[in-house]
């Protein structure tokens, strides 16, 4: 009778893993060192979806964050 509860805790923990190190390496709001770079959010791409699933999803820039960018920097 435990090895099917056995069975489906091994599944879920595999999976659990195999989602975490899918994300640590292919995801880039995923860090590790926050010391190497203080702020990650200036490399993330924002054109290319971030989420698991997107459905029709169209990035543009707004005109006033992009000025008020320039001028922080």
């Amino acid at each position: 009778q435990l090895i099917p509860l056995v069975g489906v805790l091994s599944f879920a923990a595999v999976g659990a893993l195999s989602f975490s190190v899918y994300s640590l390496f292919s995801k880039s709001d995923v860090i590790i060192n926050k010391s190497g770079n203080p702020e990650p959010w200036e490399t993330v791409d924002p054109s290319k979806p971030q989420k698991l699933l997107t459905i029709h999803q169209k990035w543009k820039p707004i005109e006033e964050l992009e000025n008020v960018k320039k001028l922080t920097k």
